[in-house]
C-alpha cells in the first residue's frame, strides 16, 4: 500500500473525536490498515492511530518486537484494535518518557496506569479482551487517546518534563523523530 504523512501537533484534526467503525472487512477497509502499518513501520512507530494519518475513525494499531526509539521496551503483539475501550484496574500510575509521530524529535514524561484491560474488535469484526501492564498498557493508552484528540504533552504533569530529545538526553545516541 503506501505510507501517509502523519499529522502534526498544530493539526486541528488532531483534536477531534474519532467517530466509531461500523463497517468491517472491506477492501477499503483491508487498504486503510495496510497504509496504517506501512506508515507505523517507515516511521519506526510502535503504534498509530488512525486520526494521525487524517482518518477521523476509532481504529489504533500497534506493536513491537523491537525499537530504535524504545530500544528497552518489552514485546507487544501485533494488533488492530477498533473501536477501543479501556477500564483502570487500578488507579496506580507510572510516569514514562514518550514520544509521538504526531510530535516529532520531542519526548515528555507522562503519567499513564500500569495496569489495564482493553477490549474492542479486530478488522474483521472479532472480540478483543486482553489485560496489560507495564510498556504494552503505556502504548495502548497513548494510542487511545488520539481517538478522543488528545497528544501525549497534554497528559504531561511538569512541563519541565517536556522537550527535544537531543536536549532532553544529550549522552545517547537518539534519532530525531
Amino acid at each position: 500500500m503506501s505510507v501517509k504523512k502523519a499529522l502534526r501537533m498544530g493539526d486541528a484534526r488532531l483534536l477531534r473525536r474519532a467517530e466509531e467503525v461500523t463497517a468491517f472487512d472491506s477492501k477499503e477497509f483491508h487498504e486503510l490498515l495496510a497504509d496504517m502499518r506501512d506508515t507505523m513501520q517507515a516511521l519506526d512507530g510502535v503504534g498509530l492511530a488512525a486520526p494521525q494519518i487524517g482518518i477521523n475513525l476509532r481504529i489504533v494499531i500497534f506493536g513491537v518486537e523491537s525499537s530504535p526509539r524504545y530500544p528497552d521496551a518489552e514485546v507487544v503483539p501485533d494488533t488492530v484494535l477498533i473501536n477501543p475501550v479501556i477500564t483502570p484496574l487500578s488507579q496506580t500510575k507510572e510516569s514514562g518518557w514518550e514520544g509521538c509521530l504526531s510530535v516529532p524529535g520531542m519526548r515528555g514524561l507522562v503519567p499513564r496506569f500500569t495496569h489495564i484491560r482493553y477490549q474492542g474488535t479486530d478488522q474483521f469484526g472479532a472480540l478483543i479482551d486482553r489485560t496489560v501492564s507495564g510498556f504494552h498498557a503505556r502504548v495502548v493508552q497513548h494510542e487511545c487517546d488520539h481517538l478522543d484528540g488528545i497528544l501525549y504533552p497534554m497528559r504531561i504533569e511538569d512541563l519541565r518534563n517536556f522537550g527535544f530529545i537531543s536536549e532532553l538526553f544529550p549522552d545517547q545516541n537518539n534519532q530525531e523523530e
